[in-house]
Parts: C-alpha cells; sequence; structure tokens
C-alpha cells in the first residue's frame, strides 16, 4: 500500500494514487478522484507533442503540471511517465485534512465538502498557480485501504469512452459519483 510507480503506466498511477495525501506549503488532503491523461490519448495536452506550456508533463515524475482552464481555473496535475513522454494525473478531488482555514479563506467558503472538489476548486484551495509548474510533489502514503472504483473522464470530447477516472466511491468528497462497477 505504500508502494506508488509514478514513472510507469498514468492509468495505473491514477488509480494507484487514491488514498495517497497531498500537501503544498502545509496545505492539503487525501486524494479522492483523479483522471489520467498520456500521449497516445487525443484528450491529453502532450498529445500534439512537447510545447513550452506542456513541457512539465515530459517529465521527470512526480513532478507538477499546472494549466490554467478556460482561462479561469488552475488545475494541478502530478506526472506520471518517465522523461520524454507526455504523461500525467488530473487531480479532480482532495479530501482536505491539512491547512483547512487557509483552504476556507482561499475559497471563500466554510464547508469542506466543497473545498476542494472539482479540479478548479482544488486548485484554488492549494492556491495553485504557474509558480507550481515542475516542482517536486509532496505525497505521503495512505492511511487506510480505500475502496477505488473507474469510469469516464468529465468534460472532455474526445477519447470519451475511456474509463480512466478513479474515485473512492465511499467518499463525500468526489466531485461526481462513479456509477462504473468498484475495483480492488
Amino acid at each position: 500500500m505504500s508502494e506508488l510507480d509514478l514513472a510507469g503506466d498514468p492509468v495505473a498511477a491514477a488509480r494507484d494514487l487514491i488514498g495517497w495525501t497531498l500537501a503544498i506549503d502545509g496545505v492539503g488532503g487525501v486524494i479522492v478522484e483523479t483522471e489520467a491523461y498520456r500521449e497516445d490519448d487525443p484528450a491529453s495536452h502532450s498529445h500534439r507533442g512537447r510545447t513550452v506550456r506542456t513541457a512539465p508533463m515530459f517529465g521527470p515524475p512526480g513532478r507538477f503540471y499546472v494549466y490554467r482552464s478556460y482561462g479561469i481555473h488552475w488545475c494541478v496535475n502530478i506526472v506520471c511517465s518517465p522523461p520524454g513522454r507526455g504523461a500525467a494525473v488530473l487531480l479532480r478531488a482532495l479530501e482536505p485534512t491539512l491547512g483547512l482555514e487557509r483552504m476556507r479563506e482561499r475559497r471563500g467558503i466554510a464547508d469542506s465538502h466543497r473545498l476542494a472538489r472539482g479540479p478548479g476548486n482544488l486548485g484554488a484551495a492549494l492556491a495553485a498557480g504557474p509558480e507550481l509548474n515542475g516542482a517536486v510533489v509532496d505525497l505521503r502514503p495512505p492511511q487506510r485501504r480505500r475502496r477505488v472504483a473507474a469510469g469516464l473522464r468529465i468534460g472532455i470530447t474526445k477519447a470519451i469512452d475511456r474509463e480512466w477516472r478513479f474515485a473512492d466511491p465511499d467518499s463525500p468528497f468526489v466531485s461526481r459519483p462513479i456509477s462504473s462497477r468498484p475495483r480492488g
């Protein structure tokens, strides 16, 4: 349960990240929802090759790839491939456990269930921005085993049939429930 391979298959890494704790400057929580993206995936930013924007996706693994979505939200990803291959795992939701007051101030809400639910909210709760791009990720092993369910990714228009979204189906902190059969 304490092994995590961030240099292998990003789909496996997306599943395996469920339950790990992410911290950025003392703020963060347990990862409860993720989505995988890799070079051969038309929905991935790395699909068209390395650019200035996507350079962090091409390694090294265990670093952040942060991008702005719709010119509004900063989305946080963890690079999950050997250097030279473009792949990352989008963090879709956290169960806040570290720095809750700082998250509440940043988001302007008190409800802990809404602080880091959804990629844009998660980025805001963690105060993510371009300065995080390429920084080393601080991950802590799971405290307990969690069930993991797989389902279709959210909000994409390409490769929509891939069940590369993973979540703890028992967590009230996920952005949307997964209706697929639980795995693990």
